[in-house]
């Protein structure tokens, strides 16, 4: 595969320009996917020239640069993404409808929690989060959940790491952090309340594959003053229950409700 001059290779740098496009910035110029992506003006040019004549990136009428459907094409055949959104969205319709709060499903990308699906609520507490969109897993319900499942090493890597504080709540402290993820993973549920938004709790529970391990999380994200908790698990296991089922798994979901909030 060709290098620039630096050492580095026309995918990693094709990676920079797909990279510069997101839900703020839908549309880009050529200069500005050039500055975003760190790349000469010349080699961003010719790179979105050949990507668009591939069908990953498209021109708008007024010749700006999108996200072409080439992408989405190739992400819907088979990426595992696709088989979880099929058989948890009819089940989080109904838990949405049950619970009345965002009701979202993640799956965890390295440090991160990567958010596949959400239902939203109309003036409900304040949430950031957008589908395809990321968190950093330390700072959420649903990226504890699947870190505390997560192989030791990935474990490792999180405690050695520096994390952003978002609240003063946010769990940054490596000794939290590993006392937090042992709770979960005895819990079966995480309770985080100011995490990462003041006056929002975002409540989450694992989903289980077919070989017995945690492939997904589910959470809900509601009124830190709302006082529901024992309900809201309750019908989070029994989504996560019919999830894991769907996707070929056996789970016996229950939760561990000592000294958990009311």
């Amino acid at each position: 595969m060709a290098r620039s001059p630096s050492g580095e290779s026309v995918l990693t740098r094709v990676d920079r320009v797909l990279s510069c496009f997101d839900a703020d910035n839908t549309t880009r110029t050529v200069s500005e996917i050039a500055r975003h992506a760190g790349l000469p003006i010349a080699t961003a040019h010719r790179l979105v020239n050949e990507l668009v004549s591939l069908g990953y990136l498209e021109r708008t009428p007024g010749r700006r640069i999108r996200l072409g459907v080439r992408l989405w094409e190739l992400a819907s055949r088979g990426s595992r993404a696709l088989g979880l959104r099929e058989a948890a969205r009819p089940v989080m319709e109904d838990l949405h409808a049950v619970v009345g709060h965002h009701t979202q499903l993640a799956v965890r990308d390295g440090l991160e929690a990567l958010f596949l699906e959400r239902l939203s609520t109309r003036g409900g507490s304040r949430n950031i989060i957008r589908v395809a969109g990321r968190l950093p897993a330390h700072a959420c319900s649903s990226g504890i959940v699947l870190l505390a499942h997560a192989p030791v090493d990935v474990q490792e890597q999180l405690l050695a790491s520096t994390h952003p504080r978002f609240t003063d709540r946010t769990p940054t402290d490596p000794t939290t952090l590993r006392r937090l993820l042992a709770d979960t993973r005895r819990r079966g549920v995480v309770v985080a309340d100011g995490y990462i938004t003041v006056g929002a709790t975002g409540v989450a529970v694992p989903i289980w594959g077919p070989r017995d391990d945690v492939v997904a999380a589910l959470n809900v994200v509601v009124p830190s003053d709302e006082g529901n908790a024992p309900a809201q698990i309750s019908a989070l296991l029994a989504a996560s229950r019919s999830i894991s089922r769907a996707l070929g798994a056996n789970p016996r979901l229950d939760a561990d409700l000592t000294s958990m909030p009311t």
